[in-house]
């Protein structure tokens, strides 16, 4: 099938790379000519393990086109995705212009019968907006419809090959045909509903699992006063087919370009609707306080901050990626540093110079090597759980610290074992 994308981020891409490699034509839009050029030679402009490989393997196949043309994406397309951003504004509302923009460009350009699928994770109500935009434009048929993405960053690729579920919100029989086609491949149930319906499905999804995540944070908490093992406890809660096991890791918070702001736009949507959701606010307010306990943690066993030095592993806000939005590790970093701490830090895959110029840790020492970042450092902090640090030499570790002091935000070593090891180790609900 002959399809586009509006917006080359990280869904734009991940979406556009997989759709070429099940067989259709897909071009990519994006108004950013840099980005379109490396695009164009295969660099992708961050970190997802597979993403790159999968859109050079397309490119040669011809499969998989990028351009600064809307004209030429919209010209014979039988589906256009928009998948530009929707940041968040001061108050929580997501922010629609780049979703109005797109709209007015696709039906300035359109020609011919259409399906316009909204992939971005937006308000209920959005599809409404984005049909009477193209109206104003393009006075011929076309269909909107709401298809959201429920890929995660590091397992994008596999995600969106694998899904568990597809959810297409449609206004007409012909907009479900087209997509049921283009998911036709899959074996997952596709759930077809009205498009505020769909809409409401990606942000109530997110919602919970965020709320899964600061109840097991509050339990943990409880935990450390009662003398319980929080890992203990999830593990037999997951048991329960009513619970499931899956975001129950208790830990210092989620980040990520996903959940914050999602839950906060949910909080948002309920409040211009004259309701007031009380559990997300006290969701935000819990995955908040976890980044304030490990700082506390930490001046509490260096007795204070001024002027020690303190290695943080892991800036990313998960492993297997280099993204930093709402990262635990960058509040937890500025925490630290207000109280007098001079920071080593070290990160696989995140970029430190865009840090910089994003205006975020001019003081902050970057390494490229994790045990180069211990050295003279009175404390080491786990704020990402990535592979390389669970599989760390402890001794060396131990070693290279002036004191034998881990703070442990991702519960990924062994209590037992750091203590016969003779760490002072504290971690989350253990």
């Amino acid at each position: 099938m002959e399809i586009s994308i509006f917006g080359t981020g990280y869904v734009g891409l991940v979406t556009g790379a997989c759709f070429a490699e099940l067989g259709n034509n897909v071009v990519c839009y994006d108004i950013d000519e840099k980005k379109i050029e490396k695009l164009k030679e295969g660099r992708i402009p961050f970190f997802e393990p597979k993403l790159e490989d999968l859109i050079n393997k397309n490119i040669k196949k011809k499969r998989i086109f990028f351009t600064l043309n809307p004209e030429e994406a919209v010209l014979n397309k039988k589906a256009i995705f928009i998948a530009v951003g929707t940041p968040q504004k001061k108050n929580g509302e997501a922010d629609l212009s780049y979703v109005k923009k797109a709209a007015k460009e696709i039906g300035k350009n359109l020609k011919g019968y259409t399906v316009i699928i909204n992939k971005s994770t937006v308000p209920i109500g959005t599809g409404c907006l984005v049909r009477n935009i193209i109206k104003k434009e393009y006075k011929g048929d076309f269909n909107i419809a709401s298809n959201p993405e429920f890929l995660r960053e590091g397992s994008a690729v596999f995600d969106f090959m694998n899904p568990e579920r597809i959810i297409v919100g449609i206004d007409s029989a012909g907009s479900k045909d087209i997509i049921k086609n283009l998911y036709e491949p899959f074996s997952c149930p596709i759930v077809n509903t009205k498009i505020e319906t769909a809409e409401m499905i990606k942000y109530a999804s997110n919602a919970f699992l965020a709320t899964k995540i600061s109840f097991i944070n509050e339990i943990a908490n409880v935990c450390e006063r009662v003398g319980a093992n929080v890992n203990e406890v999830a593990y037999a809660m997951g048991l329960d087919s009513r619970i499931g096991n899956k975001f129950l890791d208790a830990g210092i918070g989620y980040g990520g370009s996903c959940f914050p702001k999602d839950v906060r736009a949910l909080h948002n949507i309920a409040l211009n609707n004259n309701y007031k959701f009380k559990l997300l606010k006290a969701v935000v307010r819990v995955n908040n306080d976890q980044r304030l306990l490990l700082a506390e943690k930490t001046e509490k066993l260096l007795s204070n901050l001024k002027n020690k030095k303190i290695c943080v592993w892991g800036i990313s806000f998960k492993p297997n990626t280099d993204d930093t939005r709402e990262s635990a590790a960058i509040d937890i970093i500025d925490l630290l540093e207000k109280k007098g701490g001079k920071i080593n830090a070290y990160d696989p895959k995140v970029d430190y110079e865009k840090l910089r110029r994003d205006n975020k840790f001019k003081t902050v020492n970057f390494y490229s090597n994790k045990y180069d970042a211990l050295k003279n450092c009175q404390a080491l902090i786990i704020a990402t759980e990535w592979d390389e640090f669970k599989n760390a030499n402890l001794k060396r570790i131990k070693n290279l610290l002036q004191k034998p002091n881990i703070i442990d935000g991702r519960n990924i070593y062994d209590l037992n074992k750091m203590k016969k090891l003779g760490f002072n180790y504290l971690s989350v609900g253990r």
